[in-house]
């Protein structure tokens, strides 16, 4: 259970759902966790549930998008665990809309939390890792089947995550040289935009899922988080510039 031992992970958006799983999963293994969410209570309660187990954990509060918040997480890495190695980019929201009746404010959300945040996030961890000389950082990210495939009524959500994909390309090849993996995982599971929804065409979705899914189940937390404790690992030095479907079906990709 030691295998991100003496890690420092970054994890945004972590207060509920997947990044709740991410958090918990990771300080199993040894790392100490930055637990970003725009909702303190959400984010102390992570932090609180790490720390009885006697985890490692402290917590941000700050919606990404900002420069002062990709800022405030790499200063608050440093100064409660003395430096940072991996970054999760987790955080994320839906405007969903159908094309015609789409605002541009709908838009600009969706772009300023996915991928300006994303953007910024990285950019301030990698600058830290490189003047610091930190060894093997790894940098992690969201995307989705609809950054894939596109979804009907999420075209701000699918380009916003599309994008994502190619700035996981980009950045694992300008990063290589100073040993920065990075990567990006496409998850299909119940998270805390999934609950969101009301109960019956939540349960709509999960079982037109699990009808579709070749494992035939709509995903769990814990179905994720291994691919993500692997890929923060020192373990995965040899993967980087992959998007890594973690969604239960053949063919996805």
């Amino acid at each position: 259970m030691d295998r991100l031992k003496d890690r420092v992970v970054i994890i945004t958006g972590a207060g509920a759902g997947l990044g709740k799983g991410y958090a918990i999963a990771m300080a199993k293994e040894g790392a100490a966790i930055v637990v970003n969410d725009f909702v303190a209570d959400l984010a102390n309660g992570v932090v609180d549930e790490i720390k009885a187990m006697n985890g490692k954990a402290v917590a941000c509060i700050g919606g990404v998008g900002t420069k002062e918040t990709a800022d405030n997480l790499v200063a608050t890495a440093v100064k409660e665990f003395g430096t940072v190695h991996v970054l999760i980019n987790n955080a994320g929201i839906t405007r969903d809309n159908l094309l015609v009746r789409m605002t541009e404010q709908q838009w600009d959300d969706i772009m300023t939390v996915h991928l300006r945040g994303t953007f910024l996030n990285t950019q301030a961890v990698v600058k830290n890792i490189i003047d610091n000389k930190v060894a093997k950082g790894r940098i992690i990210n969201i995307t989705s089947p609809a950054g894939l495939y596109g979804n009907i009524g999420q075209a701000n959500y699918s380009t916003a995550k599309a994008g994502i994909i190619g700035l996981t390309k980009s950045n694992s090849r300008e990063l290589a040289r100073y040993g920065i993996c990075v990567n990006a995982i496409a998850p299909a599971a119940k998270t805390a935009m999934t609950e969101a929804i009301p109960e019956k065409p939540r349960q709509m979705l999960y079982d037109k899922f699990a009808r579709e899914s070749t494992i035939q189940k709509m995903g769990e937390p814990e179905d994720v988080s291994p691919v993500l404790v692997f890929l923060a690992s020192e373990e995965s030095q040899y993967i980087t510039g992959q998007i890594i479907a973690v969604a239960g079906s053949i063919g996805i990709m």
